[in-house]
């Protein structure tokens, strides 16, 4: 191919850099801005078009009266609302086109209002006894009373609310008085606090002090940067003046309004709990699924355990976000009762945000979290640039003081860590790095992902040398006669026989399983049975309805709720339409690094499962979520799982 030749300037024009980048080859810094991701989705909230109170909706009375923006008048409302969704159920299911019967051979509407369906179930009533989403369901019909005088009121189930209280009600809420707390710097952190006094004390010498768990920064503010997806909070300005810094004591006192008392007089925060008597994990034997953003969600951890899983975690939340008092952030520590042993994974870059983080998240969520996760493998740019995620691979002082800090600031509960073997190819480093965190910082389980920063998921993980790392800190922990710490290697785990080959080779009391998982969630049910599942479309379709069901109850069953379901939903059928039926394999196990071409199912459902048309998976979606709104559409995230098919998706 002949290579195009840059412009040439000529008199009264400028050539610039920007314009050769433009019209001639494409930088690598472009390449690499248009490959991988979509980083330009959007995905706007469907409301319905008359939007009733929610007060109204759930029969209680609107403060407001007159003067809400939303309406009031139920009849109204139901006129204008969109038909009840109906559920079919798996007996209705075949393998041929259309698959599904159409929602209206499945509704049987009310004779004065059509959008009721009599018939229909309430997903989140067949569980809880009650809907919290009162008028505004989608599947109102299953749960409503009308008189015959017209008056109409909501259903309630007695013995079954009171089944759900133990049974189904999540856990973990995070109030909006904790959040405006948080936002407004008027929460209370001693431990923390406490804390990073002792670490200004240690560190005399240095021209900057460590600033507080409310961020009042010491001297000269810190170079590193919070990622942070909220709005961040305003930094006070630091003013040159001849006159003394205030003392890390001086400035809580402001903070709070209090006097400074003399040193002798400061009471101090309660014994902490020594490392020795910290929970111990009894983890060996156990299935682990990974926490993972966006698909990682509730919903997604439900069905997990259903199939077997025996340790969750929520998705990565940021330790900015947390402190700031983000709505969003905090949705991420939710635990569905049915959760076993559960945890919540958190990312910054340095002891003034995790330990804070970690003190609120004891507080507030102690009864209800088994541990807490450090993340130090996360590869993306946006995160390592930070300081955050894998960066804290190359910051093992750093590192040191943030899980230190952390286990004061949690009490019983265990400091997990997560890592890679290292930040830059071919330069390992967990295997210096983990005896620390066995034995110097009393980490309470340790994940060793078998790739570097820099490889991302491109090459098979390295479980020799993971297996390395173990033995390392299995003969440190000998030395020192020290109970082992659980370790779980990861990486390329597919199948049963790749589970059980790397725990027997490597030494590692168990495999954390991120992308197995999401492309077969029933791959827990074949490490746990040690054997291949052939499963088949059908069974695979009624996890799909399993799923819509868990978001239905999770998201809300209202419209809005509705739709963030099938959003979840199609982000989960990106990754499963890679699955390939085992029986169709020339030869077993399958990998996960294979690419299979093009291929036709055992039947019309089983090829509609494999589908890499984003549009197919919308379709899917229909069969238990209702016909998706003309103003909804979805994006893959990433391009190659809907390669030919991302036209026209918006």
């Amino acid at each position: 191919m002949q290579r195009r030749a840059a412009p040439q300037a000529t008199e009264g024009s400028t050539v610039t850099r920007a314009t050769l980048e433009t019209r001639g080859t494409p930088t690598k810094e472009q390449k690499k801005a248009q490959r991988g991701q979509n980083k330009a989705r959007r995905f706007n909230k469907v409301r319905d078009e008359l939007d009733l109170c929610w007060r109204v909706a759930n029969g209680s009375t609107c403060e407001y009266g007159a003067e809400c923006r939303f309406t009031h008048e139920i009849p109204a409302y139901l006129a204008a609302k969109t038909r009840d969704i109906h559920i079919p159920e798996m007996a209705q299911i075949t393998d041929i086109p259309p698959y599904a019967p159409a929602q209206d051979s499945l509704v049987t509407p009310h004779p004065d209002f059509s959008s009721l369906d009599l018939s229909t179930v309430c997903p989140v009533f067949a569980e809880t006894g009650e809907c919290r989403y009162g008028f505004k369901c989608r599947f109102l019909g299953g749960h409503i009373r009308i008189a015959e005088t017209g008056e109409m009121s909501l259903a309630g189930d007695e013995d079954k609310k009171a089944r759900a209280a133990l049974t189904a009600h999540e856990v973990n809420f995070v109030g909006a008085d904790v959040q405006k707390a948080l936002r407004s710097r008027k929460y209370a952190f001693p431990t923390a606090d406490e804390y990073l006094r002792q670490l200004a004390a240690e560190n005399p010498e240095k021209p900057k002090a460590v600033p507080t768990a409310n961020s009042i920064v010491i001297g000269e503010p810190e170079q590193e940067m919070d990622v942070d997806t909220s709005t961040p909070a305003p930094q006070p300005t630091i003013q040159e003046s001849a006159s003394p810094k205030p003392t890390v004591d001086e400035i809580i006192a402001k903070r709070t309004g209090d006097a400074v008392a003399p040193t002798s007089q400061v009471d101090t925060p309660d014994v902490r709990v020594r490392f020795p008597e910290k929970k111990r994990l009894h983890w060996k034997g156990k299935t682990y699924l990974a926490p993972l953003t966006t698909v990682g969600n509730l919903p997604f951890r439900r069905m997990c355990v259903d199939l077997g899983a025996d340790i969750t975690c929520g998705e990565m939340g940021l330790a900015s976000s947390f402190l700031s008092g983000s709505k969003e952030e905090w949705s991420l520590v939710r635990r569905h009762p049915s959760e076993k042993i559960f945890g919540v994974q958190v990312a910054g870059n340095k002891p003034a945000n995790l330990v804070p983080t970690a003190e609120v998240l004891a507080k507030e969520c102690g009864p209800n979290l088994d541990f807490v996760d450090v993340n130090c493998g996360c590869p993306i740019d946006l995160v390592f640039k930070s300081g955050s995620g894998s960066a804290l691979l190359d910051s093992a002082g750093k590192l040191g003081k943030i899980l230190i800090g952390m286990n004061q600031a949690l009490g019983e509960i265990p400091v997990t860590v997560k890592l890679r073997t290292g930040v830059k190819d071919g330069k390992n480093t967990a295997h210096k790095l983990m005896p620390r965190l066995a034995t110097e910082w009393s980490a309470g389980c340790i994940t060793l992902h078998g790739r570097t920063r820099q490889q991302r998921y491109t090459r098979l993980a390295d479980w020799d040398y993971i297996k390395q790392c173990v033995e390392v800190v299995r003969t440190k922990e000998a030395d020192e006669d020290l109970p082992p710490v659980p370790i779980f290697g990861g990486g390329d785990c597919f199948s049963s026989h790749d589970y059980w080959t790397n725990v027997e080779a490597s030494g590692v009391d168990g495999v954390m399983i991120g992308r197995g998982a999401l492309i077969k969630p029933w791959i827990f049910t074949e490490i746990q049975e040690k054997r291949e599942w052939d499963i088949s479309a059908r069974e695979r379709l009624e996890l799909i309805r399993k799923y819509s069901e868990y978001g239905l109850n999770h998201f809300g069953s209202d419209t809005t709720g509705v739709n963030a379901t099938r959003r979840y939903l199609c982000e989960a059928l990106s990754f499963q339409y890679r699955y390939v039926p085992i029986g169709i394999l020339e030869q077993l196990p399958g990998r996960i690094n294979d690419r299979a071409p093009a291929f036709r199912g055992r039947n019309d459902l089983e090829s509609l499962l494999s589908s890499p048309d984003s549009n197919d998976w919308v379709k899917i979606s229909e069969m238990f979520l209702g016909p998706a709104p003309e103003t909804w559409n979805f994006t893959p995230k990433h391009k190659s799982n809907a390669y030919g098919s991302e036209e026209g998706q918006g």
